[in-house]
């Protein structure tokens, strides 16, 4: 089988193709045929060796992919062959709060990830794939859609709430089809006109862009009448000066990325508005397979930018790196 892996954290460039035997489950693991993955801002960072975690030359890249059951081994209770599934973003966090141990492993960063024409799962550490989605659109659901859900969780009534999203990467717009969808109003910043009316129809409410209003934060709170409930900030040190602005004393902001650079925050800000500000992780198998059914019950496609062929990949790469994309960026075989 064929198989990506990095012989060396130094960018996009430095991702080789390799060849091995096709793996063989042992007891309790279930050999799936990959058949597509999707990229995330993670694997940006691994590709430069600006992960932050320990990461080792051979490893096998990307933490999102769907694909098929071909097999399984003895002891195999949850799955047969024919199934259709999706990897688990930390393979040993099943169920309740984050811990160093359940967290530790990390599909793509710090253990192998699933960008191989085959892949041997745990049985536990496997989703069932969403009946109304193909495999391209079910490859984008484990990271983005999953921290997303993990978001809202314990926010209270999303119907009742003004949401903020940032941009329009895959989990900026998750964030839209998913407050929308629930009845939240949803406010949403980008870089164009044009990107805004895309996130409009998808359910925005109102959009600021935020290249011609550098203080979109002040705006933000404006056209909220008050400040948003809640932020998905995924730019990081960059932008959350203007999403504290934005919310509402008393609000809350849910640190998901770190796309953007920043100087020092002072705290007096978030003192006086009283907020509370949450770092989130992408979330256990018992979130990721809540958000499934919510993307069941309310027919949700997740929204697709491109696809490239596996053999391809670099090319998928690059194209992520651009920042040219709106949605998720999918590699297909």
């Amino acid at each position: 089988m064929r198989y990506y892996y990095w012989p060396a954290f130094d960018g996009i460039e430095g991702l080789a193709l390799g060849s091995r035997p096709e793996p063989i489950p042992g007891p309790r693991q279930v050999l799936v045929r990959m058949r597509a993955w999707s990229l995330n801002h993670r694997d940006l960072l691994i590709a430069d060796n600006r992960y932050g975690r320990d990461i080792e030359p051979g490893l096998i890249p990307v933490s999102d992919g769907a694909g098929d059951v071909v097999d399984v081994g003895p002891d195999v209770t949850r799955w047969r062959a024919g199934d259709r599934v999706m990897g688990v973003f930390m393979p040993n966090w099943l169920t309740g709060p984050p811990t160093d141990e359940n967290t530790r492993a990390a599909l793509g960063g710090t253990v192998d990830g699933l960008l191989a024409e085959y892949v041997v799962f745990d049985e536990e550490a496997l989703l069932g794939v969403p009946e109304h989605l193909d495999f391209t659109e079910a490859a984008t659901l484990p990271c983005a859609a999953a921290t997303v859900w993990h978001c809202f969780l314990g926010a209270g009534p999303l119907s009742e709430q003004q949401v903020l999203t940032l941009g329009s990467g895959g989990v900026s717009v998750f964030a839209v089809q998913f407050a929308a969808v629930s009845g939240a109003r949803v406010l949403s910043t980008s870089s164009s006109d044009e990107r805004l009316a895309r996130l409009a129809s998808l359910g925005a409410s109102a959009g600021v862009n935020y290249v011609n209003t550098p203080e979109w934060g002040r705006a933000i709170f404006e056209l909220s009448h008050g400040g948003v409930d809640h932020v998905i900030e995924v730019g990081g040190a960059g932008t959350l000066s203007e999403s504290i602005r934005a919310v509402r004393t008393g609000g809350r902001i849910s640190l998901v990325g770190v796309l953007s650079q920043g100087v020092g925050l002072s705290p007096v800000p978030l003192l006086r508005k009283a907020l509370t500000i949450r770092g989130m992780l992408v979330g256990s198998r018992d979130t990721a397979e809540s958000m499934c059914a919510f993307v069941s019950e309310h027919r949700i496609h997740p929204v697709i930018d491109s696809v490239f062929p596996f053999s391809e990949v670099i090319e998928a790469y690059r194209h992520l790196a651009s920042k040219s994309h709106f949605g998720k960026v999918v590699i297909s075989r």
